[in-house]
């Protein structure tokens, strides 16, 4: 019972929309309608904004971060990488904008962080040099993604890395546009207002 309650606060917790409410707090108009339309970080600093890209930024990675911790604190190691989970699926198929969210980049690497800080700064410290060397935002994501799982079994358990490959498995499936527009060159990159 401990571990179905602690996934479906998880799930809502994941289901916050950061950036639609720091969208509408600084005044920027309906992110839906901006850019990619995105609710993510990336879609907010289109608008021009960096400090609502920046805490959008920490809103969506807290929510996983916090659901891990929650979970490890209050159930255990096992109910934490669910929890992280669930909060991934919340951020992706948001019950609060009826099932339509955002990539889920910041709330897998908060959720990674969580569960391992070493992993999870590695995936950071990969998505920061892709995007600087490319400057696109979702390579960054999907090169950070793909190495998180070896990273996690390294310095977490591979249970944990499992799990994460999972969570990768998700960032790619919500990347699938992106990497055709990838291959086609007509990616956005970071900083265009595209």
């Amino acid at each position: 019972m401990m571990m179905l309650l602690t996934a479906l606060l998880a799930y809502l917790l994941g289901s916050i929309p950061f950036g639609i409410v720091m969208a509408r707090l600084f005044g920027l108009g309906d992110l839906r309608q901006i850019g990619s339309g995105n609710i993510g970080a990336t879609n907010v600093l289109r608008t021009g904004n960096k400090f609502a890209a920046f805490l959008t930024l920490l809103g969506d990675s807290g929510k996983g971060a916090a659901a891990v911790l929650l979970a490890r604190a209050l159930v255990g190691e096992q109910a934490a990488g669910i929890a992280g989970l669930c909060a991934m699926l919340g951020h992706l198929y948001p019950l609060f904008l009826r099932f339509r969210g955002g990539k889920g980049v910041a709330t897998f690497l908060g959720t990674l962080i969580a569960l391992s800080w070493p992993a999870g700064l590695l995936a950071c410290a990969t998505w920061l040099l892709v995007a600087v060397v490319t400057r696109y935002s979702s390579l960054s994501a999907l090169v950070a993604a793909l190495l998180a799982p070896i990273y996690t079994a390294v310095f977490y358990h591979l249970h944990g890395a499992l799990l994460v490959l999972v969570l990768t498995a998700l960032i790619f499936f919500k990347h699938r546009d992106n990497i055709l527009r990838l291959k086609a060159g007509t990616e956005t990159k970071i900083g265009q207002k595209g």
